[in-house]
């Protein structure tokens, strides 16, 4: 046994973990939007993933593979992020648009030198929402583009008529112009979108945004291009420099305890495993510190936190292309995802969206795609199980768990909770026991409330690598959970190991 399992044995203090959920001081709605996803052009995540064009003998509408806009429907997806990533301050937007026969092709330089023939632009993005009924969100190019580039982005996208982009649009077979809400001012712009200083973005911010302009009652939420995990710095400065003149601000997290060595998905140990976690949950006090910068400048909380970039970040699976970024998802990944969304709902009074990365083939994804065939992975059952709390109202509550010691400087509750109460006055509660070995008892109560009975799911596994692949598609499924009892108004609940469980309370 491992130095740091004996050190977690000794930190099994709490047998019983006691959760009490206070329902009447519920006052903060869960963003929708914090289950937001995110396409960019990088491997197989849009062409091959969501997109094989009208002539593939894959079953498609319009060019998109039909199980996959299936998928996505059933997911509720709310909001998503294109084209990029690094690859937005690459992108010029009228590559895509006409003809696909004149549409210039380029060299995606930061994914894998892979040529990018521009087939899937602006109307094959802005038609793929609406057709799975979700927001878009522009990514504009600031590192490479022009300020008159991306101004005339948004008039093509959102103008009425009389002006020169929207006649151009009408051109290319779209009478009627999007809503398009949220822009994104630059990606990574203290990175792959252009190596900015804090003080000269913010300058670069103020005048992008000056020229994108709202066209027949479209209103913009503008948002800068914000830090990456630990730079407070960053944000600082933007929130002195720029201030009110942005709707929000984004920060980018994954959970990655080593960029030169990343380590396998799949093959990894319990020490790796628990580190993982420990990584993942980091991301609260990461979130605790941004915010806290931007209540000192913005007290009413008019701005909004963006986490429009996170997830698990692997090697890439070997015999792919270097550059793409495929890899699995396994049973840990589907933790990550539940710890994450559950610290988000904590903060979601200003954490008004995130969007994990990516939603195909390409890192911590919703569904993996081989041809005719495609895979739900565990984070998208994660995402389907935790839909619930969607636009539902945050329920304030108190945990005392036993915990475990991960490294030297991270202590890890073994048992995540979060819970809400939608608008038909549903409570809905889901748990994630952490621990590899040991079940977890809970106990629950809602104050006054005094529970009749429960309905759940669970999703776990034999064992924590497990995950599903095109000849095993159902390894790790959600299933019917009966582990809930009801006695005298409380709810008591067994929690097998590495599981995550969903309740729904009567």
């Amino acid at each position: 046994m491992s130095m740091m399992l004996l050190l977690a044995a000794s930190l099994y203090a709490q047998e019983t973990t006691v959760i009490a959920i206070h329902p009447q001081d519920g006052k903060n709605v869960i963003s929708k939007n914090i289950y937001g996803q995110f396409a960019e052009h990088l491997g197989t995540c849009i062409y091959g993933g969501l997109w094989v064009g009208e002539n593939s003998s894959i079953p498609n509408t319009n060019g998109y593979r039909n199980d996959v806009l299936q998928a996505l429907k059933d997911l509720k997806v709310p909001v998503l992020r294109w084209p990029g990533g690094c690859f937005a301050d690459d992108y010029h937007w009228m590559d895509g648009i006409g003809p696909k026969e004149n549409r210039p092709k380029l060299v995606n330089s930061n994914w894998g030198g892979t040529i990018e023939d521009n087939s899937f632009g602006t109307h094959e993005f802005l038609n793929l929402c609406e057709m799975i009924g979700c927001e878009p969100y522009i990514s504009g190019n600031v590192g490479s583009g022009s300020v008159e580039e991306l101004a005339k982005w948004v008039e093509y996208m959102t103008a009425e008529q009389g002006s020169p982009m929207a006649k151009l649009r009408k051109e290319n077979g779209r009478e009627k112009p999007w809503k398009v809400k949220y822009l994104g001012i630059g990606n990574e712009s203290w990175g792959c979108g252009g190596s900015m200083r804090p003080e000269y973005y913010s300058d670069i911010y103020r005048r992008y945004a000056t020229y994108c302009r709202n066209f027949n009652g479209n209103r913009l939420f503008k948002v800068a291009s914000g830090a990456s995990d630990y730079d407070y710095n960053w944000t600082e400065v933007l929130m002195q420099n720029i201030g009110r003149r942005m709707s929000g601000i984004s920060l980018h997290y994954y959970t990655v305890s080593n960029w030169n060595r990343k380590g396998s998905a799949t093959n990894f140990t319990n020490d790796d495993y628990y580190g993982t976690l420990g990584k993942c949950l980091e991301i609260e006090q990461v979130i605790k510190k941004h915010i806290a910068i931007m209540d000192k400048y913005d007290p009413e909380k008019r701005i909004a936190l963006l986490v429009d970039e996170w997830g698990t970040w692997w090697d890439e699976e070997p015999g792919t292309i270097r550059g793409h970024l495929y890899q699995q998802n396994t049973m840990r990944d589907a933790l990550v995802a539940s710890l994450s969304l559950d610290v988000f709902h904590k903060y979601t009074e200003r954490i008004k969206m995130a969007n994990i990365a990516q939603i195909a083939n390409v890192l911590q994804s919703m569904i993996l795609t081989k041809e005719d065939k495609m895979v739900l992975t565990p984070t998208y059952h994660v995402f389907e199980m935790y839909k619930v709390h969607q636009e539902a109202t945050f329920l304030p509550f108190d945990i005392k768990c036993a915990k475990i010691a991960v490294q030297e400087d991270r202590v890890v509750p073994l048992v995540s909770a979060t819970a809400s109460k939608d608008k038909d006055g549903v409570i809905h509660i889901s748990l994630s026991n952490i621990d590899l070995q040991k079940a977890q008892t809970v106990e629950l109560s809602l104050d006054n409330i005094k529970v009749k009975g429960c309905t759940g799911r669970i999703l776990t596994s034999t064992n924590i690598n497990d995950h599903n692949n095109f000849d095993h598609p159902n390894t790790v499924v959600p299933k019917a959970f009966n582990g809930a009892k009801v006695q005298n108004g409380k709810l008591t609940v067994t929690l097998p190991p590495k599981s995550i469980v969903a309740l729904t309370i009567n």
